[in-house]
Parts: C-alpha cells; structure tokens; sequence
C-alpha cells in the first residue's frame, strides 16, 4: 500500500493533504507545481479513524520532512491539517486550508442548497436520489453511486474546470465510510472549532467564490479564534482551484506568496 509520494529535493518542508476523505493523490497537481522550487511530501492517508491519520501524519513528518513545514490542506485535508496543527504546534510553520468546508453546522444547509440550485430539474432528482440511495448500500453499490455522484459535482463545485485527460487521483469509499462520520460529529458538535485554540501559527484560507462550501463558514469562525487568521477570495473559482481555467494561475501566485511569506 503506498504511503508516501515524494515531489521534488530534499528538504521536504512542504506537505499537501488531499481532501475526501479517500481522495488519495487528488494533491498531485499541486504537489507536483510547487514541487518546481520546493521539496513537497504529499502523505497518501491510509488510517480509518482520525486519531490515527494524525499519527501517520506525525511519523511521515518525523521521518522525511525538516519541520516546522506548511501545511497545505484540501477540502477533508483541510481539516485534517487543522486537528494535526493543533495537536503537533511544534511541527507546523503555517497552516493554508484550501476549499474547506465549514467550521460549524449552521452553514452546512447552504452546501446543498447551492448545488441544487445549479442543476436541472432531472440532474436535482438524480442528485437527491443519489444521496438517499447512499445511506443503506453495500460497499460495492455506494462506490458506484459515489461515482455518479462525483459527476454530478463536477458541475455543482467547479466553475469552469480545465478538463483532465486522465486522473491521478483514487478514491478509498471504505475509508470515507470510515472518517466521514467521526468528521462530520467533531462539526456538529462544536469540538472541530475548539480543536482551532490550540493553532499558533499563521492560518490563510484560499477559498473560491463560487466553491458551495460557504466562505462565511470558514472566515467568520477562524476569525473569531485565531490571532494570524486571513481569508483569500478567489474570483469565478470552484471547490478545487487547480483545476480551474480562470482561477488556476493567480492560485498558484498566491499559494506561492503564502509559502514564502
């Protein structure tokens, strides 16, 4: 089982985290852009509970990075990065959450709300059927239905994506199973956000403006616990800001500026 991509020379003081969960090598394009002037550790995620992606994550950085590193964190990574910061201060220089969702449950109807809003009447019945027909699946059948469902997403999240010849990127179904719901209860119950009073270090969110997932939902939380808190907005930019056609260079610009800065 892979679990580690090494992007780039040593030292390795950058680390990227895929979202999902289970989207393991979703952060190749990333890792791989910044990989041109630093050495990048893209961790491919393989602990079925929390507690123990923090802990693979901790013996990762122990034994390839030269820490303290950034942190880049998407969507699930995103938050992942968030808990293992406030648990490990001393090995994180900065935290940047790229597309994350929202730090507490009073944003979470807006989700689905916007991507409805953006379907067809017969993509907004298959989009709600997918969800229902989720709950009480096999293993074999969800990964099918997931698999309707991110393409269903792929109009919902993104404004005018670059298409992707092939993808890079897996996606672990079991292990969403898995993390989702121990994710989703840290949110609902106010401990994801406490988890943040631990985080010293700088935090920058880059957040698209047209991403479903609120800004609101991240800026407006962070802000209110943490010091070295900012929040970029990017403009006609989606849930995944490499991949889109408007957005994608003055991502990197400004990923670039947060790394050095």
């Amino acid at each position: 089982m892979e679990t580690l991509r090494k992007w780039g020379a040593s030292p390795f003081q950058i680390a990227v985290l895929h979202g999902g969960p289970g989207a393991k090598g979703d952060m190749a394009p990333v890792a791989r852009e910044l990989s041109k002037e630093h050495g990048v550790l893209e961790p491919m995620q393989n602990a079925d509970t929390i507690d123990g992606l923090v802990i693979e994550l901790a013996d990762v950085l122990d034994s390839h990075a030269s820490k303290p590193v950034v942190l880049i964190g998407h969507s699930w990574g995103a938050w992942l990065a968030w808990i293992f910061a406030a648990r490990h201060p001393h090995s994180v220089k900065k935290l940047i959450l790229v597309g994350s969702g929202p730090f507490e449950r009073r944003y979470v109807p807006m989700i689905e709300e916007t991507r409805v809003s953006r379907l067809t009447g017969e993509e907004r019945e298959d989009f709600l059927a997918v969800i229902k027909r989720s709950y009480k699946s096999s293993p074999a059948e969800k990964a099918r239905i997931y698999e309707k469902f991110d393409d269903i997403l792929i109009k919902t999240d993104n404004f005018d994506p670059i298409k992707e010849e092939s993808k890079e990127a897996g996606f672990d179904f079991a292990q969403y199973d898995d993390i989702w719901p121990e994710a989703a209860e840290l949110r609902l119950s106010g401990a994801l956000l406490d988890i943040g009073r631990g985080i010293h270090c700088p935090v920058t969110a880059i957040h698209g403006d047209y991403d479903p997932h609120p800004a609101d939902g991240v800026k407006i939380p962070l802000s209110r616990i943490l010091q070295k808190f900012k929040l970029i907005l990017l403009k006609d930019c989606g849930h995944s800001p490499w991949r889109e056609r408007a957005a994608r260079e003055e991502f990197y610009t400004v990923l670039r500026s947060e790394i050095a800065g």
